[in-house]
């Protein structure tokens, strides 16, 4: 099943919100877009929820920005919603780092956040 107009305006949507947090470098906003138990796994060991996603990005350096796009969308159930992007997080003093970053989405309470995030670099 191919993605939909509306699963990628979901993900957009929490990307966005995730985006916009990540550039003005506030890690407890970055933080809010994920669930309690979020399993999250940047580009080191991996952490389980929001404080160690709030940890992560508060390490991140000033400047940083990230450019996605979205590449797919599945709805695997009607409150759960797998999105695969590509993703530059450019800095002002090194090389852009180029990664895929699948994300899988949970709807609760009307609200969509993020339960799963992990990322590959792509070199």
């Amino acid at each position: 099943m191919e993605s939909t107009q509306a699963q990628r305006s979901v993900l957009r949507d929490v990307m966005d919100r995730w985006k916009g947090a990540v550039d003005a470098h506030r890690p407890e906003e970055v933080a809010a877009c994920f669930t309690e138990d979020a399993i999250f796994q940047g580009l080191r060991p991996y952490s389980v929820g929001r404080p160690g996603v709030a940890e992560y990005y508060e390490s991140q350096p000033l400047g940083l920005v990230a450019e996605y796009e979205v590449l797919e969308t599945r709805a695997l159930a009607e409150d759960v919603l797998l999105g695969y992007l590509g993703v530059d997080f450019s800095f002002t003093d090194r090389p852009t780092i180029p990664v895929t970053l699948g994300v899988v989405l949970r709807r609760r309470a009307g609200e969509w956040y993020i339960c799963h995030y992990q990322v590959a670099r792509r070199d």
